[in-house]
């Protein structure tokens, strides 16, 4: 309530009595308030340009303050905000600031805390809706974002060319080791057989008497007899031996008379 235009009192709603023209009732909202502050630059500390957009929610607790100690309370209370979230958007880097809204969000609301009492008004919510850089900075940052997509695709593909090399080195590691000892076994084998045949035609030579070596010097003889040699060179124990095989003795004989 004003009286001759200066605050006289605070007067709740209902049935009030005035006198007209000396006196007159001044009503103030005291409801929740959405307030929306336009975008206005915020410098980072990597002297980035971003702009911010913030909403808050705030209402009136004194009437008095909100009305007369200030000719635009929600105007002061706007500049507040912004000097408080130019602060401390200036504090972070780019890639932080905006990787960090809701940080930002807790710290500007912890900031502004009590401050606003003076205008008789209380922010009862503070919300960052968008932070977004320049266009020289989102292009910078496209080509950054498209660079580093690059580099991590090459790095992809050297180390999937690397392992597909290591995988055919192994297997053809794997496969001429494999034939090494493949061949190895084969040669083992054939070893093994080759001694077996000599094991068992020793065992042959050990098992058989003297009668099966006379036959066969015999048989040796007959053929050496039936053939156009003139001429045939032994030792002097075989000479000697020839005389004890009666064909041999038959056949010198036969050789002397002629």
């Amino acid at each position: 309530m004003e009286t001759l235009g200066k605050y006289r009192r605070n007067v709740d709603a209902g049935l009030h009595f005035y006198v007209p023209v000396f006196q007159r009732i001044q009503t103030v909202n005291l409801a929740m308030r959405p307030l929306q502050l336009s975008q206005y630059s915020v410098i980072t500390k990597d002297n980035a340009d971003i702009q911010a957009s913030v909403t808050l929610n705030y209402h009136v607790t004194d009437a008095k303050k909100y009305v007369y100690e200030n000719t635009d309370s929600v105007e002061s209370m706007a500049q507040l905000v912004r000097g408080h979230l130019r602060d401390i958007i200036g504090r972070l880097e780019l890639t932080d600031a905006l990787g960090s809204t809701s940080k930002i969000n807790a710290d500007l609301a912890a900031a502004i805390g009590d401050l606003t009492n003076v205008y008789g008004i209380n922010v009862d919510r503070v919300n960052i809706d968008e932070l977004t850089p320049s266009t020289s900075i989102q292009e910078a940052m496209d080509k950054q974002l498209t660079a580093d997509r690059e580099r991590i695709a090459t790095i992809a593909r050297a180390q999937g060319e690397a392992q597909n090399i290591k995988l055919t080195t192994d297997a053809r590691n794997r496969a001429l080791v494999e034939t090494a000892q493949a061949q190895a076994q084969a040669t083992r084998t054939q070893a093994d057989a080759e001694n077996y045949r000599i094991n068992k035609i020793q065992e042959s030579l050990t098992a058989v008497n003297e009668n099966y070596f006379k036959d066969q010097s015999i048989h040796a003889f007959t053929e050496l007899a039936q053939s156009k040699t003139n001429l045939v060179v032994m030792s002097k124990e075989d000479v000697t031996t020839l005389g004890q095989v009666p064909v041999i003795k038959k056949m010198l004989d036969q050789e002397h008379n002629i």
